[in-house]
């Protein structure tokens, strides 16, 4: 129970501290529907989807209404496209038929045109990662993902290879759109199966038939606390951040039970990732500020990030029945107030961003890059954050944007959660003799604990 204190602390999050519910995702199998014939394994995943997903908006604003909490974003994720189209081999008709799908329910975005091949690709997967730029250019709602490698499989450098290329050719297909499209396709190292947050989120073969997961999010009340306390030590700070999480992961774990109560399904996982927008107010980089740095990106940024991812986990762990997804703290640049100002100022570079993934969310994330950056230095890039998260046995991933036509020194606004971001510089030293050698980088020594 709520004691009458934290009731009004937490009606003062929600009002004044952009405490909110990031997304609500449903999350489906698909499985019962692939079929060898294309109209029917079609028509079974338009049907399924919006059978199951048919009261997910209406049941997200009664919530919205009874709670007085914002939820952002509803969402679905799905089996893995790679899987569900391969007898039919129609992946671009399943693409167009999850966005049509998810626009007649008018969920914000749909996941699951993913592939998970971080041992190595069948042909239909390799087919698969060659219609990624025509499925993400013809379709507004469709995200996807594609995890190349992990811990115990090692990497797989030829889908790497692949990916660097399909990246280049959907930033020009989406050239009117500042190359936007490359922002609905993020590769990991290490996907987990039940992730709520796009565009990574997909169903895994984990998973049960149907499961709502929470993602819930609160930058600006970790922030608000801090400076409170202006004379607190970094052991008092970790507390602090420690029971600002659980009470932010508390009102998630009260969001999704009643969500799942209400539309009939599981109740899947809190995911409790401070996850920014570029709202004032909304930001890790804040946050990181806060705890005593002049600007995040300067030395101790790593360290103070440690810090606060750690803290995020150990204090929301306790306050939910299932935590999953990635939580910890993202930090995605163009949708953080604190980090596109860092970014303009010169004061963070993609060396840093890669060294502070090693301790946090996910990785090199929403990232814009000049549009003449080479396949094979976005596979580079690719390969080494992959690298991060294979050896230490943690979830990184990349979602970079070459901007078609743009270079250092440019920015484009995405508008919305997307916010703005200014065109980093990448190192072009030439990768590409690394990169075309492909095979596979080997599993470290010590995944092997069977």
């Amino acid at each position: 129970m709520f004691t009458d204190n934290e009731i009004i602390e937490t009606i003062d999050m929600l009002d004044n501290r952009h405490l909110d519910v990031r997304t609500v995702t449903l999350s489906m199998s698909l499985t019962d529907c692939i079929s060898d014939d294309s109209a029917r394994c079609n028509a079974a995943v338009y049907d399924k989807i919006t059978k199951y997903a048919e009261r997910l908006v209406p049941v997200c604003a009664m919530l919205e209404t009874r709670y007085g909490v914002k939820i952002v974003n509803k969402r679905i994720a799905v089996t893995p496209i790679s899987i569900v189209g391969a007898a039919c081999g129609d992946y671009i008709g399943l693409a167009k038929t999850l966005d049509r799908a998810g626009k007649t329910l008018g969920v914000d975005f749909i996941g699951g045109y993913s592939a998970l091949v971080q041992k190595s690709a069948t042909k239909k997967e390799t087919e698969f990662l060659k219609t990624l730029p025509e499925a993400l250019s013809t379709t507004d709602i469709v995200c996807s993902s594609v995890n190349v490698a992990s811990t115990k499989a090692g990497m797989n450098l030829d889908a790497i290879k692949l990916l660097g290329e399909a990246i280049k050719d959907l930033a020009y297909r989406t050239r009117k759109t500042d190359s936007f499209g490359c922002g609905k396709l993020v590769v990991f190292c290490n996907a987990v199966d039940d992730n709520p947050f796009m565009a990574g989120a997909f169903t895994g073969l984990t998973e049960g038939e149907c499961a709502v997961n929470v993602g819930v999010s609160g930058p600006g009340v970790v922030e608000y606390e801090i400076n409170k306390h202006p004379d607190y030590d970094i052991t008092k700070i970790c507390e602090l951040i420690k029971r600002t999480a659980f009470k932010i992961t508390r009102l998630g774990q009260l969001i999704g039970s009643a969500a799942a109560d209400e539309l009939g399904f599981d109740k899947g996982v809190v995911d409790l990732s401070l996850a920014p927008t570029p709202a004032v107010g909304d930001s890790v980089a804040r946050i990181l500020e806060s705890i005593g740095l002049e600007r995040v990106g300067a030395c101790g940024t790593t360290a103070a990030l440690a810090l606060l991812n750690d803290a995020v986990k150990k204090g929301g762990v306790m306050a939910s029945a299932r935590v999953g997804g990635l939580s910890g703290a993202f930090i995605p640049v163009s949708e953080d107030a604190g980090m596109i100002e860092a970014a303009r100022l010169g004061a963070i570079n993609i060396e840093k961003l890669e060294a502070m993934t090693a301790v946090c969310s996910v990785g090199l994330d929403m990232i814009a890059v000049p549009g003449d950056t080479s396949a094979a230095v976005i596979s580079a890039m690719i390969a080494d954050e992959c690298a991060i998260g294979m050896i230490n046995g943690k979830t990184t991933a990349v979602r970079v944007i070459p901007v078609y036509g743009k270079t250092v020194g440019d920015e484009v606004n995405f508008g919305g959660l997307f916010g703005t971001a200014p065109i980093m510089r990448v190192n072009t030293a030439d990768p590409s003799k690394f990169i075309d050698r492909g095979g596979a980088i080997p599993a470290p020594i010590h995944s092997f604990k069977n």
